[in-house]
């Protein structure tokens, strides 16, 4: 299946998105991190979508697939501002999944 890269990326982002902001309500300067927390749940709705659709075949996605990583990088960019680990990782986890959108793209 042409997908499964894409859609085991955007699983992971989605994950990663969803513990990184919920990480980010415990720290203790909260207004610091609402627009990455923001940023994170934007992003694990947009990667959520992208996997339901992404398993359809023939399901026309090309908008929505750069849409996504245009939303991945900003994520990726905002995780990239702190130095909390579930941060970090999300950068990453969001740039991997940057990485397959464009990979499917190609």
């Amino acid at each position: 299946m042409r997908s499964e890269k894409l859609v085991n990326a955007l699983v992971d982002c989605v994950n990663h998105c969803n513990y990184c902001a919920d990480a980010c309500l415990d720290t203790d300067d909260i207004g610091m991190m609402k627009d990455c927390i923001r940023t994170d749940k934007v992003c694990a709705e947009v990667c959520s979508a992208l996997a339901k659709v992404a398993v359809i075949e023939r399901a026309n996605i090309t908008d929505l697939v750069k849409y996504c990583a245009a939303i991945c990088q900003q994520c990726a960019d905002e995780c990239k501002k702190h130095d909390h680990k579930h941060c970090q990782d999300c950068a990453t986890a969001c740039e991997t999944c940057v990485e397959a959108c464009n990979s499917y793209l190609a």
